[in-house]
């Protein structure tokens, strides 16, 4: 009993707590579609009000019918009456569901762009929070679910309270017993909704969540599956497919289950409701006086057509109750996302300071992920003046991707601060800051559409530049050879991902799309590591004859693609520990030739 009470407290608190998620979300309705509830809530008073008629229509014929002497006519007018009543309420219905369909629609519609939008300002912070899958099902199955509460909502659950409380007031004082029958079966009727709310909520939470899993699982193994073939390891992917399937499989089983008891209940309650005021009906018939037999049976008539209609109205609201548990979580989910705040706020400043263009300072920069202990970067200081190439070298995780990534704001520095064209990044616009930032990630990222679009896609992604810059930004990254034998050469298409050419050439178009787009400070992160030796010397001979006067910053693993840069910087363990031209630190850091040493031989060093 303390068990059952415990939970029917959660399940008061949790509807409370429902109902101020789902009308959190309604705010953002916009007044067109505001002003089509109020059209549609007309029409359902409209549609109920004809409903309630039928009733007293078929109360005055069945008098009409027992009244000896009744004209024919009389019942054909009532008849008719009937007639039009019904299909002034099938009219409502189509329009009032014409409009749901189109609310619901448009509603989902704005809340896609709304997330999609959202996740556009998130950092990688908040995308690592909330997880790719996440967010994919979020911004899908979740919408889904919104909408079709929405579209049933404004054709049952306005419809379902309006249509029980005016029954109700048609039928009162027609008969205690009739009225005690009927208050019984609703009160079983809630009661039994009530303890199922109680067990399924929990569920349908779970739910969204193994859809996450269902999600990721099938991505992972999407994107992964040249690993996974050549690993022999689609029976092990197939496992954790079927887990995260039957998990989810079977919790949808028992809340199927569990409402599949539901409705047969109901429908016997209603049947068992209609028998209950019959056998009242005849009883009352016959302790009624001879002059009220007609009365009381009329009023019987009228009483079992108000009685279905208040436990249909009940029924209307079960399969609410079935959707609303669901909704109410993907509400919940969706504005999780809609009321993150970005961590990386957006400043005020559009432009450097004068005679600084292309000018990166760090000063004393330290960073550490959210909810790290150790910081991943400590105490880095460093100038690339304008036109410098500065390259960045060390182990694996020592953090030379993690500090470029501080300058386009992926992440904000813990400590410390970045200066670009003497302006503290924070300060700047992003659009400023990115609009000087040719970026080139560690995997190259090329998107559906053809090599000129991709390319091109540096211009803001309004690939707005014409055919000869880009022709020109591929011919500097080396990629005119293989281009032009495409079958369309230049407008040749490229898949999702690039997977149809070669990760050596999704690197030159990547490279192709930041020469393309001129800007102050190009950012290579390890992005020559696909290239051949050959093609990787020419290519940055090239860029820096074509660019010259541009701040280049290089992440490399290979000595060979940084010993000419300007100013190269060795980094162990997050710190500094080497800083100098290639000669200089050969002689003076010991991380340095170490890892030189490992690639070249000493001949090939002094040669250098």
């Amino acid at each position: 009993m303390c068990l059952y009470r415990t939970h029917f407290v959660c399940l008061l608190n949790n509807s409370y707590l429902v109902k101020s998620i789902m009308f959190k979300i309604f705010k953002y309705l916009t007044s067109k579609e505001l002003a089509l509830i109020g059209v549609s809530l007309a029409f359902i008073i409209v549609q109920v009000w004809l409903d309630l008629k039928l009733p007293e229509y078929m109360s005055e014929i069945t008098i009409l019918v027992q009244t000896p002497g009744s004209a024919m006519s009389d019942v054909w007018r009532t008849g008719g009456y009937m007639l039009l009543c019904t299909l002034g309420s099938i009219i409502s219905a189509i329009i009032v569901g014409f409009f749901a369909a189109r609310i619901g629609a448009s509603f989902s519609q704005r809340l896609r762009s709304l997330l999609f939008n959202k996740v556009d300002t998130f950092s990688m912070e908040e995308i690592n929070r909330f997880s790719t899958s996440s967010l994919i099902t979020r911004s899908s199955n979740d919408i889904i679910q919104v909408q079709m509460l929405i579209v049933l909502a404004l054709q049952l659950v306005i419809k379902a309270p309006i249509m029980a409380v005016w029954a109700i007031t048609k039928i009162a004082g027609k008969g205690f017993e009739w009225t005690l029958a009927t208050g019984v079966a609703i009160l079983i009727v809630f009661i039994m909704v009530m303890i199922l709310m109680v067990f399924l909520i929990p569920k349908f939470k779970k739910m969204q969540t193994l859809t996450d899993d269902v999600t990721r699982v099938t991505r992972e193994n999407l994107m992964g599956l040249r690993v996974v073939r050549a690993y022999n390891a689609e029976n092990y992917q197939e496992e954790k497919f079927e887990t995260a399937n039957k998990e989810l499989t079977d919790i949808q089983l028992f809340t199927n289950r569990a409402m599949a008891i539901l409705m047969p209940v109901l429908m016997s309650m209603l049947s068992v409701l209609s028998l209950a005021i019959y056998w009242i009906g005849a009883y009352l018939i016959e302790a009624a006086q001879i002059t009220d037999k007609l009365t009381v049976f009329s009023d019987m008539i009228v009483f079992s057509t108000y009685a279905m209609q208040i436990i249909m109205s009940f029924l209307m609201l079960v399969i609410i109750f079935i959707m609303w548990p669901r909704a109410s979580v993907s509400a919940n989910r969706i504005n999780e996302v809609l009321d993150t705040v970005p961590t990386i706020i957006d400043g005020k400043e559009t432009t450097g300071k004068p005679n600084l263009e292309g000018e990166i300072i760090f000063n004393h920069v330290s960073f550490k992920y959210p909810d790290a202990t150790y910081c991943v970067l400590e105490d880095i200081n460093f100038t690339a003046k304008q036109g410098e190439t500065v390259a960045f070298i060390g182990s694996t995780g020592s953090g030379k991707s993690t500090l470029i990534n501080l300058i386009p704001r992926f992440f904000d520095v813990t400590e410390g601060e970045v200066l670009v064209d003497g302006v503290n990044v924070k300060n700047y616009k992003l659009e400023t800051l990115y609009n000087k930032i040719g970026y080139v990630p560690q995997k190259a990222v090329l998107f559906k559409g053809t090599v000129n679009s991709n390319v091109a896609y540096g211009d803001n992604g309004e690939t707005s530049f014409s055919d000869e810059q880009v022709k020109k930004a591929i011919q500097i990254a080396q990629g005119t050879d293989f281009v032009e034998k495409m079958q369309d050469t230049y407008n040749a298409a490229i898949a999702q991902g690039g997977t149809n050419v070669s990760g050596g050439q999704k690197q030159r178009l990547a490279i192709a799309r930041a020469i393309c787009r001129k800007p102050e400070i190009y950012i290579f992160d390890d992005s020559f590591s696909a290239l051949d030796y050959k093609t990787d010397r020419v290519l940055r001979s090239k860029l820096k004859q074509e660019t010259a006067g541009v701040t280049s910053l290089i992440v490399a693993q290979r000595i060979g693609t940084i010993m000419d840069a300007d100013q190269i910087i060795v980094l162990d363990e997050g710190k500094i520990v080497g800083k100098g031209t290639h000669k200089e630190l050969l002689r003076n850091c010991a991380v340095y030739k170490e890892i030189a040493l490992s690639q070249l031989s000493e001949e090939e060093l002094n040669r250098e």
